[in-house]
């Protein structure tokens, strides 16, 4: 009996160890998702403007004049979403458009007075501190983050959704449409492909 007991003891070891596991992540999450709202909560009631919007502005002013195709590249975004973007910084006044006085097909961007006094008053967004902190760590802790991002993708069934900015409507023109993620099959798991 001593050895069943000894295997029910280690086996709710190995349950509790779990199951704090789990409650770590979810509070994880629960952490990210509170200060990701919080951060664009403000930078909205503060600019007016979404937080991919006062993203977009800071890197205009960081790097002005800028192509569009320049914005995407350190933003990490497709093209077509930054001219979207960019469009509606420029209906506002924040920024404007100009042809390359050598290569007319060349357009850069640059802010306004008025989009510079905002960039100069705005809050920080989270998906500022996000990059900077992701830029900062070695490819294999990337990888890590890569892998169970794209588990947890794949638990929701959500390879097919269309990724949309951080609190916002913008939506990502993903140059990969459609996620493949690999992960093994497992007879008993749920999830689709499997």
């Amino acid at each position: 009996m001593v050895n069943g007991v000894v295997e029910t003891v280690e086996k709710r070891i190995v349950r509790l160890g779990k199951e704090q596991i789990l409650e770590d992540i979810f509070d994880d999450l629960r952490r990210v998702f509170q200060i990701v709202q919080e951060y664009s909560k403000r930078v909205e009631r503060e600019t007016g403007l979404t937080g991919p919007q006062v993203w977009t502005i800071r890197t205009i002013a960081e790097n002005e004049p800028i192509k569009i195709s320049d914005i995407a590249r350190l933003m990490y975004l497709h093209v077509a979403t930054v001219v979207g973007i960019v469009d509606r910084l420029e209906a506002r006044g924040l920024a404007v458009r100009t042809r390359d006085q050598q290569d007319r097909r060349v357009v850069h961007v640059a802010l306004t007075k008025e989009g510079r006094e905002l960039v100069a008053n705005a809050p920080q967004v989270a998906q500022i501190m996000l990059l900077s902190g992701l830029e900062d760590l070695p490819d294999r802790k990337l990888k890590t983050i890569q892998s169970g991002l794209d588990l947890m993708v794949r638990i929701l069934k959500a390879q097919h959704v269309p990724a949309k900015l951080l609190m916002s409507e913008e939506v990502n023109s993903p140059r990969r449409a459609m996620r493949n993620h690999s992960m093994p099959a497992s007879k008993n798991s749920s999830l689709p492909g499997c």
